[in-house]
């Protein structure tokens, strides 16, 4: 390795160092204010709070990775040409194609290495960090929920308690409950007030117990009619004793964080390759099953005795006038009951077909996300070293501004085409790769007028000349 080379590198590893270091301290501030409910009050040791942390820490490095690499270079190569380097290695006949030669396989290896560090770190870590939470959880079961605030247990459950005592605060006070009917879409269905309550949980089970004492059950009566909603019924009933289990897995789901800690991101390459042919199978199998199932359901009228003693020959215009009044009465009933059947049998069918559609394509968003990030690496700085040649600016000030304006617009391209694929809308290809589709053209153009020391500024002359030499010819006329 040559002198410049040694030099460009050194540069660019100094710079990108101070920078992740940095965000990744900010990051990390983020993730202890996102999980500030768990942590604070709690009677948590040191060394437990910063395992948490450590858990935690390797999944903000996608986010990371790709900010530091778009912003270093930005800093880096701003630098080179605002001090005149670029010029001196010109005048050596230095191209800027063999400057960044070395440092672009230098960013390969990083993306090798941030593929495999996705590939085996952050499952691990993924894995590590749910089940301290659950270990936390089981070992203090009053940490779940927070004095004097609702806290959110699961898509349907919100529980206040004001005041918590005894060992680890299992004792609980003044317990309000929400629970929602999510079928229903209509709120709060039901609510439970209790004076006392008790928790309860096994090291060797998911769940935790929650036994409130005297209490009373109010329940919303959602009518058939929609007409007869507003009447409000409701019912109320008390109780001595009411025991209610609490899935621990589903205290992730309000995190507040956005990438939810779910099996799939634990999984490495090969354990996504066979979980998704499972799956694949599995769902095919499901949509023959039902296919034949609703076939065999609608078949009720060839199964009655009397269509037997039909004469195959004779053609009848109306099926049901063979029959007597009494039979035609039932058949009708029966066709109308086997609709209605049909009908739920299609609607559920449905629901689950397209849950498990969207696991599917969880599965698949892991697989990508593990090659994206890598790939990020090597679009981020072909956008940013160019882009730093062609504006000359080093320092944080500027570069800053580019860095954040490029990591923002990859990163919601790539949030929104995420949300997409997961929701069935678009392709998984697509949806995915869509921010580094829209911006690997980007790249391109920015290395191509910086090693051809052209500038960002683009001509449009080709354009406006013949509209001018228009509005000339007719201003003489």
């Amino acid at each position: 390795m040559k002198i410049l080379d040694r030099y460009i590198i050194k540069s660019f590893t100094i710079t990108f160092t101070s920078v992740f270091v940095i965000l990744f301290f900010i990051f990390v501030l983020q993730g202890i204010w996102l999980f500030i409910s768990e942590l604070a009050g709690k009677d948590l040791d040191f060394f437990t709070v910063i395992k948490f942390l450590s858990f935690y820490a390797p999944t903000i490095v996608p986010l990371v990775l790709p900010l530091s690499v778009v912003l270093a270079s930005i800093m880096t190569f701003g630098s080179f040409a605002e001090n005149y380097e670029f010029a001196a290695m010109k005048s050596s006949g230095i191209s800027l194609q063999r400057a960044m030669r070395m440092l672009s396989l230098f960013i390969v290896g990083l993306s090798i290495v941030s593929f495999v560090f996705a590939n085996n770190v952050i499952p691990k870590a993924q894995y590590k960090f749910l089940n301290l939470r659950k270990t936390i959880v089981q070992q203090r079961p009053a940490m779940a929920i927070a004095e004097g605030q609702f806290n959110p247990i699961g898509p349907a459950i919100n529980i206040k308690v004001e005041k918590k005592s005894g060992d680890n605060g299992r004792y609980l006070e003044n317990v309000t409950m929400h629970i929602k009917n999510v079928n229903a879409g209509l709120g709060a269905n039901t609510v439970i007030k209790a004076k006392n309550g008790v928790l309860r949980s096994d090291e060797n089970s998911n769940s935790l117990q929650l036994e409130l004492l005297d209490g009373n059950y109010y329940e919303n009566i959602i009518p058939k009619k929609y007409e007869e909603r507003n009447k409000h019924p409701f019912a109320k009933s008390s109780f001595k004793k009411y025991i209610l289990n609490i899935d621990l897995t589903k205290l992730d789901e309000n995190s507040g964080d956005n990438s939810d800690i779910t099996s799939e991101k634990m999984l490495t390459l090969s354990e996504l390759n066979y979980t998704i042919d499972s799956l694949q199978t599995n769902l095919n199998k499901d949509i023959v099953s039902f296919s034949e199932n609703a076939l065999q359901r609608n078949d009720y009228v060839f199964q009655l005795n009397r269509i037997q003693d039909i004469d195959k020959e004779n053609k009848i215009d109306d099926l049901l006038s063979i029959f007597t009044n009494k039979d035609k009465q039932k058949i009708l009933e029966m066709a109308k009951s086997n609709t209605s059947s049909t009908e739920f049998s299609i609607q559920n069918s449905q629901t689950d077909l397209e849950y498990k559609k969207k696991n599917l394509n969880s599965h698949w968003v892991v697989v990508h996300e593990k090659f994206i990030i890598a790939f990020s690496c090597l679009l981020m700085f072909f956008i940013g070293a160019p882009l730093g040649a062609i504006i000359r600016k080093g320092g944080i000030g500027l570069p800053i501004v580019f860095a954040i304006i490029i990591f923002i617009s990859f990163h919601f391209m790539n949030t929104f085409g995420k949300k997409l694929a997961e929701e069935n809308t678009i392709p998984i290809v697509l949806g995915m790769w869509i921010s580094s589709i829209i911006l690997t053209p980007l790249a391109i153009f920015l290395t191509y007028r910086a090693t051809n020391d052209i500038g960002i500024m683009i001509n449009f002359d080709w354009l406006i000349d013949p509209i001018k030499k228009l509005f000339s010819r007719f201003s003489k006329n």
